[in-house]
């Protein structure tokens, strides 16, 4: 298969990643895997029976087999993924300290994902049918000009080719301040068809004038959300959907506002829930669902990351989404 094969092409760094259940500066075991926002959404949708497509950058060395490897695994596309000879694959470490607080290093400055440049795009990127999703997000961005370059150009050749554009902010504090957040998402949002965040980081794409435009706040800010998103559609973006955690989604269109609850299961790890639940919403695009089925197939999706250890690990086959409605005594 090829990106031009694929029903979702998604690009950005995926890293090694290391997991710790116990405070890191106590020593003890720790578990190897691979994360990233974009390849997690990628692994979510080939599990739902998608075909997907990840274009990024990883080292000569065996943290970059890793990452080839597992996705390959999870049956998605790594024929334009390029090993980076001169740049090692970046790195993660997870530490957890509760349920749903986890603390982040990063060790990605000067990684080979960090490299991703528009010269790295394949030319089929963008099949001349134009059907499909490309899907970004803001991390991309953050890494770099020359990653952002990337996303930009994707994005351009993808909207003049008429596939849908999906950009999930995906704000990160370390990796980028505020203000650069804004002037470099600004532009992706206008090839977007399709804008996921949270409400604090919809506040980054508010119009300068805007409530809660001046920064990303840690708190709910929902009667400016319901501004900005008004403004993001009267700017051509179709749909915004904004990802509120245990509170559930809401999607904003020009039809009005729709939200769904979250699924009620035991939270075992957060980390990943916002990109599962893109997951699942981008495949009930790709079934052609309407909105609200595609708020709950997103809900459904992000419920099992939630009650599963790991970014991507425990995401739902399409066979398993009915596990949810399974009674507690139930054994299947």
């Amino acid at each position: 298969m090829s990106a031009a094969a694929a029903e979702v092409v998604t690009l950005g760094e995926t890293m090694a990643a290391l997991r710790s259940t116990t405070p890191l500066r106590l020593g003890g075991s720790l578990g190897l895997s691979v994360a990233g926002a974009e390849s997690n959404v990628a692994i979510g949708l080939a599990r739902l029976g998608h075909s997907v497509a990840w274009i990024g950058r990883v080292g000569d060395d065996e943290l970059g087999a890793l990452v080839l490897r597992t996705l390959r695994a999870e049956n998605v596309d790594v024929s334009g993924a390029l090993v980076d000879q001169s740049r090692p694959t970046g790195l993660i470490l997870f530490e957890r300290r509760l349920a749903d607080v986890t603390r982040v290093q990063y060790y990605r400055s000067g990684s080979a994902g960090s490299g991703l440049d528009e010269a790295d795009l394949p030319p089929d990127l963008v099949p001349a049918s134009g059907r499909g999703v490309l899907h970004l997000t803001g991390i991309t961005s953050a890494l770099g000009a020359a990653p952002a370059r990337a996303a930009r150009v994707s994005a351009e050749r993808a909207r003049e080719a008429g596939r849908l554009v999906s950009l999930d902010v995906n704000y990160r504090a370390r990796l980028w301040s505020a203000a650069d957040a804004r002037a470099a998402l600004r532009p992706l949002v206008a090839l977007a068809g399709i804008v996921f965040a949270s409400e604090p980081e919809l506040a980054l794409l508010a119009d300068e004038t805007a409530p809660g435009a001046a920064a990303v706040v840690a708190t709910a800010v929902t009667a400016a959300t319901a501004v900005t998103a008004e403004g993001l559609l009267a700017r051509g973006v179709h749909t915004v959907v904004v990802k509120r955690g245990a509170h559930g989604a809401t999607a904003y269109t020009a039809d009005g506002t729709i939200s769904v609850p979250a699924r009620a299961v035991r939270a075992v790890d957060v980390i990943g829930a916002g990109d599962a639940f893109v997951s699942g919403y981008l495949s009930g695009v790709l079934d052609g669902l309407d909105i609200a089925g595609r708020l709950r197939r997103g809900a459904a999706v992000s419920a099992f990351a939630v009650g599963s250890a790991g970014d991507w690990e425990g995401l739902p086959t399409r066979a398993e989404l009915d596990l949810l409605d399974a009674a507690e005594d139930t054994i299947r």
